[in-house]
């Protein structure tokens, strides 16, 4: 591992079965690293658990939101706080054990030190190599639907634009206004390199297997995924033809990649 600091968000809610392991491994993979969980008032526990790790793992802190405010929002404040506190780069990963955090150093890999290359590094499950376990048929037609929509719409570059497997330089995140951005939920994920990309950020990708979770119910429904796509309609309209983005739609609540 480089000598960047770096910081691992992970968003919670309901995911007390699936915390304490995933810490653990996030710890073995990246020892120098800090952890930050952003719980969003889980009824399961899952923040209670977090403050006792945090009591005696100096590299964990808890952020404790009000509600079930959305995986964008909670990553955005993980964002906020890497800018504020100096930090060189900042990842991001599912609480639910869908990605590996046995990846992370390998993604870090990919944004070395001093270099001026890729901006944020990706862990795809569509580039050679990449694959999905355990998910529907359904599930995985509307995620190839979502992210050829995310290629076309919004001319992204990238073949996993909805996977939250990601590490950014932190220096291309200085100035970004957050409040900008219209996606609260998982739609975060394909807005946020298409704001970046505008920006002349530039992205890369690793293959990663993408595992349906350990434990929990998967907070995505239709409903989610109807929300993503008519965010994807109204940015695209403005990669398209320059106009502006509407008022920002309905916060969506959901935690999960798509």
């Amino acid at each position: 591992m480089s000598d960047l600091r770096t910081l691992v968000a992970v968003a919670t809610y309901n995911e007390r079965e699936n915390l304490p392991s995933l810490i653990d491994a996030i710890e073995a993979a990246l020892p120098e690293a800090d952890l930050l969980v952003i719980d969003d008032n889980s009824p399961d526990g899952t923040g209670k658990w977090a403050d006792e790790r945090a009591a005696i793992d100096p590299r964990v802190r808890v952020l404790h939101r009000s509600g079930k405010l959305g995986l964008g929002t909670a990553t955005f404040a993980a964002m906020r706080l890497a800018i504020a506190e100096g930090y060189d780069l900042i990842c991001t990963l599912d609480a639910d054990w869908s990605h590996p955090p046995e990846k992370l150093p390998e993604l870090l890999a990919l944004l070395p030190v001093g270099a001026t290359g890729p901006s944020v590094a990706i862990g795809s499950r569509y580039v050679r190599g990449g694959r999905i376990v355990g998910w529907p048929l359904r599930r995985r037609v509307a995620s190839k639907l979502v992210n050829a929509a995310a290629r076309l719409l919004l001319r992204l570059p990238t073949r996993d634009s909805s996977g939250a497997f990601r590490a950014y330089r932190v220096e291309i995140l200085r100035g970004f206004d957050f409040d900008s951005m219209r996606g609260a939920g998982y739609a975060y994920l394909e807005e946020i390199l298409w704001r970046l990309k505008r920006t002349g950020a530039t992205f890369i990708e690793t293959p990663i297997t993408f595992t349906e979770r350990r434990a929990g119910a998967s907070k995505i429904n239709a409903a989610e995924v109807r929300k993503a796509v008519a965010l994807l309609l109204r940015i695209g309209l403005v990669e398209w033809t320059g106009k502006n983005i509407p008022s920002p739609s309905t916060a969506s609540s959901d935690a999960a990649s798509v």
